[in-house]
C-alpha cells in the first residue's frame, strides 16, 4: 500500500440536520444557557468535603437564606435530598407516612428500606393532597409487635398531582398534628419554586412548617445539576455525614454549584412564563376530541391527560407523536404527561397542541 493511501485528504461529510423536537418530557431535560456556562466556568472552586469550595458554600448559605433555615447541604439530587432527610428522623424499624403517588414512594426504589431498614405507610390522596383526617389514625400503636411511626412525608408541588400546589392552609393543619403527635416533617420541594411564583407566597413560609426540606436545581430552574437539602445547624451537620456514606461527597463542586447560584439569581421568576404555556396547552387538550385532562386542574408547568381507548395505549400515542417531532411521557395506562420549562418557547407549545389534535384525530379515523 502506497504511502499516498495515508495522505489522501478526509472526505467532508454531510452535514446531519435534525428534526426540530419539541421536548415536553420533563423539565429535567433543560440546557444550560450560555451565560449559565460561563458562570460556571469562571467559578471558584475548592475542597468541598473540607468545606473549602467558596461556591458550594455561598450556594448552601444563600438557599438556606431563602428558606428560612439555619443550614444547607449541596446535594447530587433529588432522590439523595429526600432519603437524607427520611434517615435523618427515621431509625431502621420507623416508618413514615406519605401520599401513594409521591415521588419518594413511587421513584426512588424504595431506597428507605433497601438502604436504611425503614418501612412507610402510604395514604391514597386526592391528586396528591391528604386530609389532616386522614392521618390521625395512622400512627402506630406504642408496643413490640409495631414499627414505629416517626415522621411525614409530602411533596409540593406534586409531580404526579399534575404539578399540584398543596394548599397552604392544609400543610400548616397537617403539620400542625403531626408536631402535636411528636412526628418530623419532611418536604419534597423539588419544585417548590414553582409554588413560590404561583402564589406569592415565601419559601421561607412553606419551609417553616417542615423540619427538612428538600429543593431542586436541575429541574424548572435550568441548572444542570444537583439539589440541597435544608433544616437545622445540627441536622445538616448529621445530613453531611449521611453523604458521605452515600457516596454524594463531592470535591471541586463549585463548577455546578454556580450553575445552581445563576438558577436562583436568574430564573425563579420566569416560572410564570412555564405556568402560562401549560394553561394553553391544557386549554388546546380540552378541545381535543379523544383527550381529557386527569385532574382538569393545572396550577404550575405540569399537565396530564388521559386519552380514549380508540387512541391506543399511552405508549401507542407517545410514539406517534414522536414520530411527528413531540415528546412525552407516558405516565401508564391511558395517562400521560407533559411539563413545560425554559427550553421550549410559546410557539413550540402552540405547534405541539396542534400536533396533539392532528395525531388524536388521525388515530380516531384510522380506528372506524
Amino acid at each position: 500500500m502506497s504511502d499516498r493511501h495515508f495522505l489522501r485528504k478526509p472526505q467532508k461529510r454531510k452535514p446531519v440536520i435534525e428534526p426540530s423536537v419539541i421536548d415536553l418530557r420533563s423539565d429535567t431535560v433543560t440546557k444550560p444557557s450560555a451565560a449559565m456556562r460561563q458562570a460556571m466556568a469562571e467559578a471558584d472552586v475548592g475542597d468541598d468535603v473540607a468545606g473549602e469550595d467558596p461556591t458550594v458554600n455561598r450556594l448552601e448559605a444563600r438557599i438556606a437564606q431563602m428558606l428560612g433555615k439555619q443550614a444547607a447541604v449541596f446535594v447530587a439530587s433529588g432522590t439523595m435530598g429526600n432519603q437524607i432527610g427520611v434517615r435523618l428522623h427515621c431509625q431502621p424499624g420507623d416508618e413514615f407516612l406519605c401520599e401513594t403517588q409521591c415521588h419518594i414512594y413511587r421513584y426512588e426504589q424504595g431506597a428507605y428500606a433497601q438502604l436504611f431498614g425503614i418501612a412507610v405507610q402510604p395514604i391514597d390522596g386526592e391528586h396528591g393532597v391528604l386530609r389532616v383526617e386522614q392521618l390521625v389514625d395512622r400512627i402506630r400503636p406504642n408496643n413490640d409487635h409495631s414499627v414505629r411511626t416517626r415522621l411525614v412525608c409530602l411533596e409540593n408541588t406534586h409531580n404526579r398531582g399534575a404539578g399540584r400546589i398543596l394548599p397552604f392552609d392544609t400543610l400548616a393543619e397537617i403539620c400542625g398534628w403531626a408536631a402535636d403527635n411528636g412526628l418530623a416533617r419532611h418536604l419534597d420541594g423539588a419544585r417548590l419554586f414553582n409554588a413560590v411564583v404561583a402564589t406569592g407566597i415565601p419559601a421561607s413560609d412553606w419551609a417553616a412548617m417542615f423540619d427538612t426540606v428538600s429543593v431542586c436545581f436541575s429541574k424548572g430552574l435550568g441548572a444542570p445539576v444537583g439539589s440541597a437539602l435544608c433544616g437545622s445547624a445540627e441536622s445538616i451537620r448529621r445530613a453531611r455525614r449521611l453523604r458521605k456514606v452515600l457516596g454524594g461527597a463531592m470535591r471541586q463542586a463549585g463548577i455546578i454549584a454556580a450553575g445552581a447560584l445563576y438558577a436562583l439569581e436568574h430564573n425563579i421568576e420566569r416560572l410564570a412564563e412555564d405556568h402560562e404555556i401549560a394553561r394553553l396547552l391544557a386549554d388546546a387538550i380540552r378541545r381535543t376530541p379523544g383527550l381529557a385532562l386527569d385532574p382538569d386542574v393545572v396550577d404550575t408547568n405540569i399537565v396530564i391527560f388521559k386519552i380514549a381507548p380508540e387512541l391506543g395505549t399511552a405508549a401507542e400515542y407517545c410514539a406517534r407523536l414522536r414520530d411527528r417531532g413531540v415528546l412525552l411521557y407516558d405516565i401508564g395506562g391511558k395517562r400521560i404527561r407533559a411539563v413545560t420549562h425554559l427550553d421550549v418557547s410559546h410557539d413550540e407549545v402552540q405547534r405541539a397542541a396542534e400536533i396533539l389534535r392532528e395525531t388524536a384525530e388521525a388515530a380516531c379515523v384510522d380506528a372506524k
